[in-house]
């Protein structure tokens, strides 16, 4: 997670953001942020939001890549090292 500051009082300007949710989401991110001891909902989403651009996971390229690798493995579409040397070469010879 995320060292960063979430303390609005250190950032500086402070700017109202709204935005739309369901409310079942809206309830499940009330559960999330008290069960993990956040001290409001606006630390939680600001906490959240900074820790994801910070440390940013897959993009979309990435996951269709894995979801085809995926794909490959299941229906044993893959090679062996050995194969895949012999077919692509290395600089390491």
């Amino acid at each position: 997670m995320s060292k960063a500051n979430t303390n609005p009082s250190d950032e500086g300007d402070i700017t109202t953001v709204n935005f739309k949710l369901t409310e079942s989401f809206l309830e499940e991110i009330d559960d999330t942020w008290q069960g993990r001891g956040f001290n409001s909902r606006s630390e939680f989403i600001r906490y959240t939001l900074r820790d994801a651009v910070e440390f940013p996971t897959f993009d979309r390229d990435e996951l269709v890549a894995l979801l085809a690798a995926e794909t490959d493995i299941r229906e044993q579409q893959t090679m062996s090292a050995a194969e895949a040397h012999e077919q692509f070469g290395t600089d390491d010879e």
